[in-house]
């Protein structure tokens, strides 16, 4: 699989058609749920970040994945809170249109963490897990992003405790630290593991691919039809190559 990665402010409905010819599944978002949240993307527009900031957070995200209703390309809708219940709420919608719930465990801007959002659900495990299951609850595919090298943090251990409430996918941005892809794997096989980070061609999307991600996420590149082209087109010679039966090195190769 090939997802399109979330990305502030720009992540929107059109910017997932732009995508649906090279891939699988487009991550909205982050959209900022409660008023914590907003308010901090607020003082991050202030410094000039760019942010969904509509009135009707939930009307937005219903909006926008209706717009992708009858796309050739699934979607899903990235979304931060410091309280659980609009968790729960967005979990609804996405789940009336066959989207992912993707919560954000990833986001590291200080802002973000002094409300209780983004990374800092990785040193919050219980909350974390109540937001799972809240999004469960409400009949939602769930996906939480992560991100490696959080000080402090056992990415494989939070992976088995998500998959044990209810996830169903968890999406790694590995950082520098791409082996942890594997790690988490093995923690909890039954996610299905999207990797992130430095995604740019065969050899990168590989590497996480050969340490066991069931897909990869394009970020920064993601409105760039060159990068998503050749990504896609070495996902699917991966898949090929696996499906005969083919061994694939972890630096791309093929053994002769």
């Amino acid at each position: 699989m090939l997802a399109l990665a979330s990305l502030s402010g720009a992540s929107d409905a059109d910017w997932a058609r732009a995508g649906a010819a090279h891939a699988d599944l487009a991550l909205l978002g982050g959209i900022a749920l409660d008023a914590d949240a907003r308010a901090a993307a607020r003082d991050l527009v202030a410094r000039g970040r760019d942010e969904f900031l509509p009135t009707d957070p939930l009307a937005f995200v219903d909006a926008q994945l209706a717009a992708l209703d009858d796309a050739p390309i699934s979607a899903g809708m990235n979304v931060r809170s410091a309280t659980r219940d609009p968790i729960r709420e967005a979990a609804a919608v996405c789940a009336d249109h066959g989207a992912v719930l993707e919560i954000n465990a990833h986001c590291r801007q200080d802002e973000l963490c002094a409300v209780g959002c983004g990374e800092t659900l990785l040193r919050d495990t219980d909350r974390l897990v109540d937001y799972v299951a809240a999004a469960h609850d409400a009949g939602a595919t769930v996906s939480v992003k992560v991100r490696a090298e959080v000080e402090g943090v056992d990415l494989p251990a939070t992976a088995r405790a998500i998959a044990d409430a209810g996830a169903d996918a968890i999406h790694v941005d590995a950082m520098d630290s791409e082996p942890v892809v594997a790690d988490v794997v093995a923690a909890a096989p039954d996610l299905f593991c999207l990797a992130n980070n430095g995604v740019r061609d065969r050899a990168t999307a590989w590497e996480y691919l050969a340490y066991g991600a069931d897909g990869v996420s394009v970020g920064r590149p993601s409105d760039d039809p060159d990068v998503l082209r050749r990504v896609a087109r070495a996902v699917a010679d991966w898949e090929r190559r696996r499906g005969d039966g083919e061994r694939v090195d972890i630096d791309g190769e093929v053994p002769g």
